[in-house]
């Protein structure tokens, strides 16, 4: 597989999404980059933007495996994971896999659960690996979380840690529709009954697991020269020199974004990156990853305009 062959592979997938959500193309863009870069996306948006069809319409048009969890405060590790159950038939524990054993788990409303069962997730987001009474069991290769968290509700939440924020590669805002967008939002869906199944709105699987690691395999040859790595260097330690943040990004952080990096030049058919893929990627792979001191809280600094601010620091290469 080629990068233009990604690439095309990008479109028809852009275009199956397209028969069931309207708009959104910029988080679909965003789920294309983490699934060729092999990372995680959180989703944070109000109720009723689509987060939930968009995973399902978008795990069905790859052929991946989906499975949901809807976070409550009830709900416990062993409710995501698994666990060994006793049975009285036999007299012998019997593994009883939980819904993590997919490929493409959407968390839904991830911040609802306390964090010690947001913690499960961990081990499965950094070594695609599961621990259950000590037996490491291995999740697929293609294994990817796609979580979402509403904004608006303060009461009755768990913010993620910032080490489990900082194994989601992206997080991505999804705002309100446009005024045309709304408009056909409410024309077609306001007339389907059944609105949350992308079968029945003619959304049709095009690729396999095996497509998806031939496009990934392709991915990781693109070049990434020293001019370009020296940028994402000199980005990701400007964040630690900002007197509005209290805490900068980490390493893992530099190594995302050059992954990332890649998967979006191969997304636009190229087999290099160029500091515009590493300049479009920065606001969703940073947002999450930098606390803003108090100082900057009380002057009302929105974490937004400060990664802004640093990109527009650092001098990007020619």
């Amino acid at each position: 597989m080629t990068v233009e062959d990604v690439k095309a592979l990008a479109e028809d997938i852009r275009g199956e999404i397209g028969k069931a959500v309207v708009g959104q193309e910029a988080t679909v863009d965003i789920l294309l980059v983490a699934l060729f870069a092999g990372g995680h996306v959180l989703l944070e948006g109000p109720p009723g933007t689509a987060k939930t069809l968009l995973a399902r319409s978008f795990a069905r048009v790859i052929g991946l495996d989906f499975g949901r969890i809807q976070f409550t405060p009830d709900l416990m590790p062993g409710d995501i994971i698994g666990a060994n159950l006793f049975n009285f038939q036999t007299s012998t524990f019997t593994l009883t896999r939980g819904p993590i054993f997919t490929d493409l788990l959407l968390a839904d409303e991830i911040n609802r659960t306390p964090p010690k069962t947001q913690a499960a997730l961990l081990e499965a987001m950094q070594e695609r690996t599961v621990t259950i009474d000590g037996e490491s069991l291995a999740l697929g290769d293609r294994f990817m979380v796609v979580a979402t968290q509403n904004p608006i509700e303060q009461q009755g939440v768990y913010p993620l840690p910032e080490a489990q924020l900082d194994r989601f590669l992206f997080k991505q805002t999804v705002d309100y529709p446009s005024a045309a967008e709304e408009r056909r939002i409410i024309a077609a869906h306001g007339a389907h009954g059944n609105a949350m199944v992308p079968e029945d709105w003619g959304v049709e699987t095009i690729a396999n697991a095996a497509v998806i690691g031939e496009a990934i395999a392709t991915v990781a040859q693109v070049r990434l020269v020293d001019e370009v790595i020296d940028y994402i260097a000199a980005l990701i330690r400007g964040t630690r020199d900002v007197a509005d943040l209290e805490s900068g990004a980490s390493p893992r952080a530099g190594a995302m974004l050059a992954g990332a990096a890649r998967a979006r030049a191969a997304l636009d058919g190229r087999d290099f990156v160029i500091p515009d893929d590493v300049k479009a990627l920065a606001p969703a792979l940073l947002r999450h990853r930098l606390i803003l001191s108090p100082a900057a809280e009380i002057d009302g600094r929105a974490i937004e305009d400060v990664v802004t601010s640093i990109i527009e620091t650092i001098e990007a290469p020619r």
